[in-house]
């Protein structure tokens, strides 16, 4: 399905984006309760934490998506309009991604300071914190995301939609932790292609808009579907 391979990917775009890739060394640090050099030299870190902060923010995403399909089924009789507006709301804030545009309320940045503790909860709030504070980078992103979902047919699609847009973005967070010596070396290097990547997961939203607006993404998706049978699994 169409959908849920540009919502996982969009994810992906949201964990290296410039606003969250260079903090994940010090989310993991903050959520673990260990120093980066610490967390260094242990063998194995203990990735219950990690994997509660990957499911708060999660959690919210998921029911964000939710929400959007909700109102997007109480305005199915007028569908024609809302793909239209849908399909204009991802082109313009896939231009802003870009860089073509700026929208200043996008470049507003709202961290919660959210005070760690043993508890076991304390993870799963964090991650909810990340979901609501953080807007600069994933905003546009998982805007677009929130609008597609808002086209679905049934809320569980849209509940769908935003768990491999979740996935996208936990997965890699999740490895970084385990694999926390070689994605320091990573991220080094890959700090500067972080613009590049943003205006790449851009553009495949800015196609995604128009594909929308043209009433095409299903007929994209029909046509992957005989290219790559195997695609079928994920519907």
């Amino acid at each position: 399905m169409i959908e849920l391979l540009i919502a996982l990917g969009a994810g992906l775009i949201s964990f290296l984006s410039p606003c969250v890739l260079p903090l994940i060394p010090g989310y993991i640090s903050y959520i673990s309760g260990s120093s980066l050099n610490e967390l260094i030299a242990k063998k194995n870190i203990n990735l219950i934490p990690l994997i509660l902060f990957t499911a708060g923010f999660s959690i919210v995403f998921i029911l964000l998506g939710a929400a959007s399909t909700f109102v997007g089924q109480a305005l199915l009789q007028n569908s024609y309009e809302l793909r239209i507006a849908a399909g204009l709301v991802i082109i313009l804030l896939s231009l802003h991604i870009i860089g073509l545009i700026n929208i200043k309320f996008l470049n507003f940045e709202k961290r919660i300071d959210a005070r760690i503790n043993s508890n076991f909860y304390s993870p799963i709030l964090i991650g909810m914190a990340f979901a609501f504070g953080w807007t600069p980078c994933i905003g546009p992103i998982l805007g677009s995301i929130l609008v597609l979902a808002s086209t679905e047919e049934s809320i569980n699609k849209g509940i769908l939609l935003l768990t491999f847009y979740s996935l996208g973005l936990a997965i890699p967070f999740i490895l970084s932790g385990y694999l926390i010596q070689k994605f320091l070396i990573f991220s080094k290097n890959f700090k500067k292609n972080i613009n590049l990547v943003s205006k790449i997961g851009g553009i495949i939203l800015l196609l995604t808009g128009i594909l929308i607006l043209t009433n095409q993404l299903q007929a994209l998706g029909y046509y992957l579907l005989n290219i790559f049978p195997f695609l079928q699994n994920f519907g």
